[in-house]
């Protein structure tokens, strides 16, 4: 009977040592279910720590590189033009205006928003976006490099470790494009001209393609582009056609769209330089050459050996 009497109490307090840690595991679980960030304006943020349903209007390079699908995509002109380098992982992914009109965020059920820029929560908007859902600012702004929004963005998400995979991966394709191209094309200078309306615009050296080109693989940057960017206050500068003439490139790199411009009729047009010599590589709005991140980057890299090196 006293064996009894101990046996009983021993399974009661093993009982209540199991209730203890179950209890623990819980509140643990709870704790674990949240981050505490703090943004780039200064944000303090209470993120998910495996969010489901982010929006990231204009970072989806980023958050598709790390293995997040977002549940909204950038659109501009009522959802007519998106990121068509991206149209296959971002499959039946709903548009989004760039706007980020709060009902329609509200209608995402996001459970985190990314934001790409301050200037989309200025006036009061950030207080708005917050009610929806936690909001994080990424790092933005002339100083950032996109590997520093990128890594910034894979911070937010939980995916740092995948980030710098990408990031390694990323490197090594760069390090054997500039081998490649150091022994094809030593010393050629590029440019990425872009043509809609009939209005060319020659990309920043530290924005978009011209980041790629003249930064990554240190390719050799025109004195127009230079000049150009200088004065430049977003990604691409509007260029007349006869300072283009001026545009000694050995190579350009076309973003065609408005395949019918008068321009490419004009004399001042048929006579620079690469387009002389057969040097002009087109592509249309469906490219990469617009924007920026590691998947668009691989994109460019891989359209820059096929042309440079044929």
């Amino acid at each position: 009977m006293k064996k009894n009497k101990i046996l009983k109490v021993g399974l009661y307090i093993a009982l209540l040592f199991t209730l203890f840690l179950t209890g623990c595991s819980n509140s643990n679980s709870k704790n674990d279910s949240t981050r505490n960030l703090k943004d780039s304006m200064g944000h303090e943020v209470t993120v998910p720590t495996h969010p489901k349903r982010v929006v990231g209007s204009y970072l989806e390079d980023y958050l598709v590189a790390v293995g997040v699908k977002p549940v909204v995509q950038w659109s501009v002109k009522n959802a007519s033009s998106t990121q068509e380098y991206l149209k296959k992982d971002l499959k039946n992914v709903p548009t989004i205006d760039y706007s980020l009109p709060y009902e329609a965020v509200t209608k995402a059920k996001p459970d985190l928003i990314l934001m790409g820029t301050d200037s989309q929560v200025q006036n009061g908007k950030y207080n708005q976006y917050k009610k929806i859902a936690p909001t994080y600012v990424v790092k933005n702004g002339t100083d950032v490099s996109w590997r520093d929004q990128f890594l910034d963005v894979a911070k937010a998400v939980n995916k740092t470790d995948k980030a710098n995979d990408v990031l390694k991966n990323y490197d090594q394709k760069l390090k054997s494009a500039r081998n490649t191209l150091d022994k094809k094309d030593a010393n050629k200078s590029v440019a990425v001209v872009w043509v809609t309306n009939n209005s060319a615009f020659i990309v920043s050296d530290k924005s978009s393609s011209g980041s790629l080109l003249y930064g990554d693989l240190k390719l050799k940057e025109p004195s127009l582009v230079k000049e150009v960017s200088k004065k430049a206050t977003a990604d691409w500068s509007s260029v007349s056609l006869e300072k283009l003439a001026k545009l000694d490139a050995d190579y350009i790199f076309l973003v065609n769209s408005d395949k019918g411009a008068d321009m490419f009729k004009d004399p001042i047009w048929t006579n620079i330089k690469a387009v002389k010599d057969g040097n002009l590589f087109q592509y249309g709005n469906d490219s990469s050459w617009q924007y920026k991140g590691p998947i668009a980057y691989t994109q460019m890299i891989d359209n820059v050996l096929k042309d440079m090196t044929k």
